[in-house]
């Protein structure tokens, strides 16, 4: 289970009319802007986070793929956009590359079990396996440690819970719901986004064409609302600033 602005011209401004002070930080910015020290991963970040009023997580489930992967990442590079994968681990081990390509791309990467079992059906011994596989899988492809764990199609108990902590995992579920898993449109993807308000998390699957169609879009629908892509706090499980 499972932004580019407009620039307005400006009439110019002669330098002796800007106070000192401003015109210091002014230098200043542009002389960062033009060094271009921008840390490797960072360049999804949104350019504009001084008009960010909120954050809200985006996630995939079920990556990642070499068909599926690398058109994802591109849209939300090209979008401004970071968000979450949330890969199985069988995946992660058949497609290293690509989780390479994920964390590059500045996303984050947390554990979707191993083979996306119904882990409420499982007995301990085979949920452990699930997430410790899954957890090594990804570390050994170059995606670190995950630190998040969403269960398979979002159902958990106690004792799934109890296992997902013993590695270090905060669980992750979601509070909207794209629907692209059961054939929702583009149309109804972004009008889910729509739905956000800071702190929540949105379910999204990266083998969807649908939702890879919607991702300016989003991208577009957020901006409207003041708000930004962040990450998810392993702290809160809610979605905070990168």
């Amino acid at each position: 289970m499972k932004r580019v602005t407009s620039v307005k011209r400006v009439k110019p401004v002669s330098l002796r009319r800007i106070a000192p002070r401003s015109l210091a930080v002014g230098l200043a910015v542009a002389a960062t802007a033009a060094a271009g020290a921008v840390p490797a991963g960072a360049a999804a970040a949104p350019q504009r986070a001084a008009a960010c009023t909120g954050y809200v997580a985006l996630t995939f489930d079920d990556g990642p793929s070499a068909t599926h992967t690398p058109a994802l990442l591109t849209a939300l590079r090209q979008n401004g956009l970071r968000a979450t994968m949330f890969n199985q681990g069988q995946y992660a081990a058949a497609n290293p590359a690509q989780v390479r390509a994920q964390v590059s791309a500045g996303m984050w990467v947390g554990n979707h079990s191993y083979t996306h079992p119904h882990l409420t059906q499982l007995g301990q011994a085979q949920i452990d396996s699930e997430i410790s596989r899954t957890q090594q899988a990804i570390a050994n492809a170059g995606g670190g440690t995950p630190t998040l764990f969403r269960p398979p199609y979002g159902e958990t108990n106690t004792t799934v819970r109890t296992v997902a902590a013993k590695y270090g995992l905060t669980q992750v579920i979601w509070d909207v719901d794209s629907q692209d898993w059961n054939g929702a449109s583009t149309d109804a993807i972004v009008q889910a986004a729509g739905r956000l308000t800071n702190g929540q998390i949105m379910l999204m699957h990266e083998w969807s064409a649908n939702t890879l169609a919607a991702i300016p879009r989003i991208a577009r629908t957020l901006a409207g609302k003041g708000l930004c892509a962040g990450r998810i706090s392993p702290q809160t499980g809610r979605a905070v600033a990168p």
